[in-house]
């Protein structure tokens, strides 16, 4: 979370889109997409509450449609998922390696079957013009792109495979904290992997 955002700076940002790549609070990205009135996308990080619904079968339909959707209000939860905003092709998978008891954390094995499931989303969502996917966004990095060494933030191999399969312009993450820092973009052939933690401004 990026404090200097709120004030009068933020209008004057003028963003075309707002992606947050986890471990932000819902309460804040509400109050993004309140104050620039534009699409802000977003996959949960592993410090946020788990997003899938409870199961719900034993209440009455009318109470289960009643229910208010999880996340943030105003905002889209791309975990998984491939959309197309502004032009752009972009998808989203949230989560860090597991390394503990808790929400949105995986094996390697786990996220590379939902990275596998996420390919064929991809493959089969037909092209209309230029490339199958634009922007990956991702809570965790690539494998080895990234400032570190423990096991919980050296990221997953499955987003490797993601990459050099679409070769997407731009693949976003966070969950490595700089501490002060910008930490310098990373390149994996056309694709430049970006910590945006704590903000970036990206023109594509």
């Amino acid at each position: 979370m990026e404090e200097s955002l709120y004030g009068d700076r933020l209008p004057v940002l003028k963003p075309d889109l707002v992606v947050g790549c986890g471990d932000l609070r819902f309460d804040y990205l509400e109050y993004l997409v309140s104050r620039l009135d534009v699409p802000l996308l977003y996959v949960p990080g592993n410090h946020d509450p788990s997003l899938n619904p409870p199961d719900m079968s034993w209440m009455p339909l009318r109470a289960e449609l009643s229910r208010p959707p999880p996340g943030p209000e105003g905002c889209v939860n791309i975990d998984g998922r491939l959309v197309e905003v502004r032009g752009l092709r972009i998808a989203g998978l949230g989560g860090s390696l597991r390394y503990k008891m808790g929400a949105n954390q995986y094996s390697q094995g786990q996220m590379g079957r939902r990275a596998l499931k996420l390919e064929f989303r991809i493959r089969l969502n037909r092209v209309r013009s230029g490339r199958k996917l634009d922007v990956l966004v991702t809570h965790a990095p690539p494998f080895g792109h990234a400032e570190a060494e423990d096991s919980a933030h050296v990221g997953f191999v499955a987003f490797l495979r993601l990459i050099r399969n679409f070769q997407p312009l731009l693949a976003l993450h966070g969950h490595v904290h700089p501490y002060g820092r910008v930490l310098p973009e990373r390149r994996m052939k056309a694709t430049r992997v970006v910590n945006v933690v704590p903000m970036r401004m990206i023109e594509i």
